[in-house]
């Protein structure tokens, strides 16, 4: 290769990359903008995220407060707030800079294909966020804490004693609930995150099925294997709680069958497509059904 044409191929490359420079600087200033601006609401969405476990503890008849055992510690639990809500608000403009880089690359039927996806994803991530904040945590929050009343009661009606109802106050060693706000500020977190991505099944399972990696039939195949993955999904992230976990399986089961609706849209656009445009094999289509029963037998 000449010099001439080293320097015709370096020349994009130095032109993308200067691109891209411009798009990171950008996200980053978004970003910390994003994180000094939710840092001065950092206490009040504390006490959002709180909520649930104070509305328990309230409940109960306790004293809802949450303390802190070092003095950085609910300092540092702030700036943690403010970096993930920082992230939050300047998301959107993180992702059009990144489609501002990456969308130039693509052919508009692509262009057209991922940015649905682009903006369902993070509504359906708040979507979780929401079914885990209003429904899940309090559900928890209220299942551990009730927990250290359940044993002594339990021991006491083993023992014949009286009836399932919790120990009265005594003399003897007991255990009291005072709230870490690391500690239920990161359980919260958990729920938030976990709900949050189990919400996103839908638009992993439909851009895989534009892809051609799975198939609404394929889906509907493996159903039973999907409900047993999903109850052992709903057992890890969530307390032993039944409810809990009926709650959640209920929740991501009817995302998985949403999905296969999806699959199956995508497919059928995917067909009329291709028999707009001449290429659509009906001998082929008609003959993966049989190779797929086949298969089976």
């Amino acid at each position: 290769m000449s010099e001439d044409e080293i320097e015709d191929h370096s020349a994009p490359l130095i032109e993308h990359l200067a691109e891209l420079r411009t798009r990171l600087i950008r996200s980053v200033l978004a970003f910390v903008a994003g994180m000094v601006i939710m840092f001065t609401v950092a206490e009040p969405l504390l006490e959002f995220i709180s909520q649930p476990l104070a509305d328990v503890l309230r409940a109960r008849g306790e004293d809802a407060r949450l303390i802190f055992t070092a003095p950085q510690e609910k300092f540092f639990v702030l700036i943690r707030i403010s970096v993930i809500a920082g992230f939050a608000i300047s998301f959107p403009v993180i992702a059009h800079q990144l489609w501002r880089f990456v969308a130039p690359g693509l052919y508009k039927t692509e262009k057209n294909a991922f940015l649905p996806f682009l903006i369902a994803s993070p509504l359906l991530f708040l979507l979780g966020a929401a079914f885990a904040h209003f429904i899940v945590t309090p559900l928890a929050m209220n299942f551990f804490i009730g927990f250290s009343d359940a044993i002594p009661a339990l021991a006491n009606l083993i023992a014949g004693e009286g009836e399932f109802q919790p120990s009265a106050p005594s003399q003897e060693l007991q255990t009291v609930f005072l709230g870490s706000v690391r500690e239920s500020l990161d359980l919260a977190l958990k729920f938030i995150f976990a709900f949050g991505l189990c919400f996103q099944l839908p638009v992993l399972l439909t851009l895989m099925g534009k892809a051609g990696l799975v198939s609404a039939a394929g889906l509907r195949d493996v159903r039973k294997y999907a409900i047993v993955g999903i109850l052992v999904v709903a057992a890890l992230v969530t307390p032993p709680d039944v409810v809990t976990q009926l709650i959640l399986f209920t929740a991501v089961y009817g995302l998985y069958e949403i999905s296969i609706f999806l699959v199956a849209m995508v497919e059928k656009k995917r067909k009329e497509r291709l028999k707009a445009e001449g290429l659509w094999d009906e001998d082929e289509a008609d003959e993966a059904p049989a190779e797929d029963a086949a298969k089976k037998e």
